[in-house]
């Protein structure tokens, strides 16, 4: 893999792991669209795809330090009797959304990544994720909208159905984000909680792909220039991901009428597009 290479992979990681467009999808097609030589299963790209991780875990920790700061606190009851009980909500509410990932990945991602990681397939279920995506908006406003209502209202069926969404994303082509905030808005939230929850969401999720991956190199011998090379894709996809997290949660708090519609768009059409160039 070139340094170029690498930059633009990091580039797309740090944009697409939060927006609703699916990054292993993008990890899976720009390679095999531009005739990349990159061995995604090897040795050599493993610490790269750590690094990648790392620096988007350490972005989004950025955007939400407040938020985990007034969870901790909140959870030692350094802020009142209300503020626990609600930071206890919050704290159980993601581990039950988390639940439902951690047993379906420990069970089926490796044969579901390696029955589903042909491009061609990942095309077609990047085109499913866009459906999904209109899909879920047209039912949330067939049915009216509901009441405003933030993450400490939210109940523990709404973080377990959110959870079993989140984990459609093994599906290469099938956006983690986009399947949590489907999950949100399918359960009466508006766009702004969902975005926010997803995201808080995808903070243990992110740290546990990197520590995983950082186990499998325990043996590993990497070389001084695969280190550098994916220390700096580590900074720009940190640097994007974190301009991604802040332009985001400012769109879906200013757009909640149809805010997922342009992704929706863009996955039919890039997932057709792309299924077009492979078959050719």
């Amino acid at each position: 893999m070139t340094f170029l290479q690498a930059i633009l992979l990091a580039v797309i990681q740090g944009i697409t792991e939060l927006f609703p467009i699916s990054s292993l999808g993008h990890a899976v097609l720009v390679p095999a669209l531009l005739h990349w030589n990159v061995d995604e299963h090897g040795d050599l790209f493993l610490p790269f795809l750590t690094m990648l991780h790392f620096g988007t875990f350490v972005a989004l920790l950025l955007v939400f330090a407040g938020d985990w700061l007034a969870i901790a606190t909140g959870v030692l009851g350094r802020r009142g009797p209300a503020r626990q009980e609600e930071a206890i909500r919050i704290l159980v509410l993601l581990v039950v959304a988390t639940v439902p990932l951690v047993l379906v990945g420990g069970l089926f991602e490796h044969r579901l990544r390696a029955f589903f990681g042909a491009p061609l397939m990942v095309a077609g279920f990047l085109v499913l994720n866009g459906v999904l995506l209109i899909a879920t908006e047209w039912l949330r406003n067939h049915r009216g909208r509901q009441p405003h209502r933030s993450i400490a209202d939210m109940s523990v069926a709404d973080a377990a159905v959110i959870g079993l969404w989140q984990c459609l994303a093994f599906l290469p082509g099938i956006s983690r984000s986009g399947a949590t905030i489907n999950g949100g808005l399918l359960r009466g939230l508006d766009h702004e909680t969902s975005a926010r929850f997803s995201f808080l969401l995808a903070q243990p999720a992110i740290l546990a792909a990197a520590t995983h991956e950082a186990f499998q190199l325990r043996h590993t011998a990497i070389s001084h220039a695969v280190l550098v090379q994916s220390a700096v894709a580590a900074v720009i996809a940190g640097i994007t991901a974190l301009i991604s997290t802040l332009v985001l949660l400012r769109y879906f708090r200013n757009h909640d009428n149809w805010a997922l519609s342009p992704f929706a768009f863009y996955c039919i059409g890039a997932g057709i597009v792309s299924a077009v160039l492979l078959f050719v």
